[in-house]
């Protein structure tokens, strides 16, 4: 019996030393919410805890990768020092020259010209990228967190063999564990090696071959780059609008998409993005890193517009920081469109704090997510939104809103792969575009009155309604959510 009673004493102490060091160390450049979900696990259920918080617990990359994305930082800057913060012509107040530069200065990117030559729905989002790619001579340069081949996106792969038999190079990524679960996925690699593309996972999971990432980091990015003159980016990933899943095609579900073509210098920042996280996949070099030129492109008047990266390579999350400056700058109206909205303590409160200084403040979601927990992890924040005044308007099922923008008093407007929630904060890497176009900010209001009409409002009364149980699961929900 002395054994067991030495063991046991010696598990106590073991308990108590884990809990005392968790306490002091968690919190260590950590918000919080985050801290304090941490601790609840680890302090009461330990076994679990513990290893988890060693496995996912730190929401930045070190060593290589990191390496790489500062070293991108440093040659995009050196490069860009003669582009002005401000674009000749952009007529801009203190707050937006200062928001420019914040993102400059976190990304090395500049606020440069360019132009929006339309916006793309997921209809005929594949449709503009087959009749780009065909008028490729020198590059093609692809990048999605998700790429299948199917009979929607077969017309797209087609005519990236056409582009390679001309003499193309064409350079393709796409997320590992983002990709791999789609039927048809072996038979995509195939083609690709088969047609001449050369291609990379990016993030890569692959222990027998000593390569291992952080399953819960990843590549959520969606750009398409043609001889760095023609540009895309949005929130549709390169697979049907159904995700090939038997269960959504008898529901009918869809996900509704938008994005965004461009010419002109902002092309060549979207550039730069790709080129860096080629180097990082492969650790080839591409060429010179991109450095945007002066020049917008062809066509109507030029507007301007930047380019923000983030993700783990950047600690100091320029995402959020960028819509927590919007939101901070709106005086008449804010429209926030995002399909997993699981804001962090201060874009909360910067967003009932508009609503309560008086701005027409309205978010928009679906009415049931894909994904259960952020499902109700996202409705958690329901209530506290709408006793500010927060309009919640719900696209109502089989559909799946899935795009991501945000438009500030019809002047800036800001589209791209990032959602409002903690995980594109800090743990997946994506790129957004702010755009200071007019044309470009009015055609994304257009697309705003669009899901209103589609939509249905949630109302104060109706929210408090709610069975208990389902306030259970969204309180439980928000605790996992901010595991970060």
């Amino acid at each position: 019996m002395d054994w067991i009673l030495i063991a046991g004493a010696f598990l106590a102490v073991v308990d108590y030393a884990v809990k005392i060091v968790a306490i002091g160390v968690v919190p260590e450049d950590r918000r919080p919410g985050s801290s304090s979900a941490w601790l609840l696990l680890i302090l009461f259920l330990p076994v679990v805890g513990v290893p988890a918080f060693l496995l996912l617990g730190s929401p930045f990359v070190a060593g290589r990768r990191h390496r790489v994305q500062q070293q991108a930082n440093l040659a995009i800057a050196e490069g860009v020092l003669h582009l002005p913060a401000v674009p000749e012509g952009l007529v801009a107040d203190d707050h937006l020259a200062s928001l420019l530069t914040l993102n400059r200065r976190l990304t090395s990117l500049p606020c440069v010209l360019g132009e929006h030559r339309r916006l793309l729905p997921d209809g005929r989002f594949v449709a503009a990228l087959v009749d780009a790619v065909d008028s490729a001579v020198r590059t093609v340069h692809v990048e999605f967190y998700i790429a299948a081949l199917d009979p929607t996106t077969e017309p797209f792969f087609d005519a990236l063999a056409r582009a390679v038999a001309r003499g193309v190079k064409v350079r393709f990524l796409y997320d590992h564990l983002g990709a791999r679960g789609y039927p048809g996925h072996a038979r995509m690699n195939e083609r690709l090696t088969a047609d001449g593309v050369e291609w990379h996972r990016m993030m890569p999971i692959d222990p027998l071959r000593r390569r291992w990432r952080r399953p819960d980091l990843r590549n959520h990015r969606k750009l398409v780059v043609v001889d760095r003159r023609v540009g895309f980016c949005g929130s549709q990933n390169l697979i049907d609008p159904g995700y090939l899943k038997r269960r959504h095609t008898r529901r009918g579900r869809r996900w509704v998409d938008l994005n965004v073509e461009l010419t002109g210098a902002v092309v060549q920042t979207l550039e730069a993005v790709f080129e860096t996280d080629w180097y990082a996949e492969t650790g080839e070099v591409v060429g010179e890193v991109s450095i945007p030129a002066l020049e917008a492109g062809p066509g109507g008047s030029p507007g301007a517009f930047q380019v923000v990266p983030s993700g783990p390579g950047f600690p100091t999350e320029p995402n959020l920081r960028l819509f927590t400056g919007l939101l901070h700058s709106a005086t008449v109206r804010v429209s926030i469109v995002s399909p997993y909205f699981v804001p962090d303590e201060g874009l909360e409160q910067a967003i009932t704090t508009a609503a309560y200084r008086g701005v027409q403040v309205e978010l928009f979601v679906s009415e049931r997510a894909d994904q259960f927990m952020v499902h109700h992890a996202q409705r958690s924040y329901y209530g506290s939104l709408l006793r500010a005044g927060v309009r919640i308007h719900m696209l109502p099922e089989p559909l799946v809103l899935h795009s991501k923008l945000l438009v500030v008093d019809g002047r800036f407007a800001v589209i791209g792969s990032s959602n409002m929630d903690i995980r594109s904060f800090n743990l997946d890497y994506e790129v957004s575009l702010l755009g200071l176009e007019p044309r470009f900010v009015a055609d994304l209001d257009a697309v705003v009155d669009d899901y209103r009409y589609r939509s249905r409002e949630l109302t104060l009364a109706e929210w408090g309604r709610r069975p208990l149980h389902q306030r259970y699961l969204d309180n439980v929900m928000r605790l996992t959510a901010a595991l970060q």
